[in-house]
């Protein structure tokens, strides 16, 4: 029996498990019936998250599919994330945290300009990082859709706007997702700097694949 706390509750055998470090993109093939699970390892980091289906190059989540379907802007247990297609690409089968973001998007240099000043124009950001990670599928800026914060707490204010504030997950808290066809999974460990998104302090997350 495995005495690691961030197992807790996995089944089936591990396939794949690496620690991302800060910062930094990771791409992986997760096959249907496979689950992954991100573990926030210090708590308070935002992991910024796109999928694709690995069978057809223009099928990948739809934020505005999945919103629709649920009705409702966050994501929880149970959660069907959905193509542009209308098909179940992962279920969030279990999440440790109350709720994930569909809204807050992804950091990017111009962003950052905008909003904390033309200072910040060199800072890496989420963008970046999925580019990056994309090429290796040979995916560019135009395929980049609309993602997933996991762990970033994206309140919506009285008056509609949206609220960027600190994080609702602690250290070794999870979100697991299982495959319903096989999928591609894009990940940025978010670097931003500039709010709270990752309590200033950008930190590693762990991924684990079982099945």
């Amino acid at each position: 029996m495995s005495t690691d706390p961030h197992m807790s509750g996995l089944t089936g055998t591990v396939i794949h498990d690496i620690v991302v470090p800060a910062r930094a993109p990771w791409l992986h093939h997760v096959k249907a019936g496979q689950t992954l699970r991100i573990v926030d390892l210090e708590g308070n980091q935002a992991v910024d998250f796109l999928l694709y289906s690995a069978a057809d190059d223009a099928e990948r989540y739809s934020a505005q599919d999945t919103v629709a379907s649920q009705g409702n802007l966050f994501l929880r247990e149970g959660t069907k994330l959905l193509s542009n297609e209308g098909n179940a690409l992962m279920t969030i089968a279990a999440t440790s945290v109350d709720y994930h973001d569909t809204m807050g998007g992804a950091c990017s240099c111009e962003s950052n300009t905008l909003r904390y000043g033309h200072h910040t124009k060199s800072e890496h950001a989420c963008v970046e990082n999925f580019l990056e990670a994309n090429l290796l599928e040979g995916r560019g800026k135009r395929d980049i859709v609309s993602n997933i914060n996991f762990f970033m707490n994206v309140p919506v204010e009285p008056d509609g706007s949206l609220g960027i504030v600190d994080g609702i997950s602690a250290p070794g808290l999870t979100v697991d997702l299982r495959a319903e066809m096989d999928v591609i999974v894009v990940v940025s460990n978010c670097p931003q700097v500039n709010n709270p998104c990752n309590g200033f302090n950008p930190t590693p997350v762990r991924m684990i694949v079982t099945a």
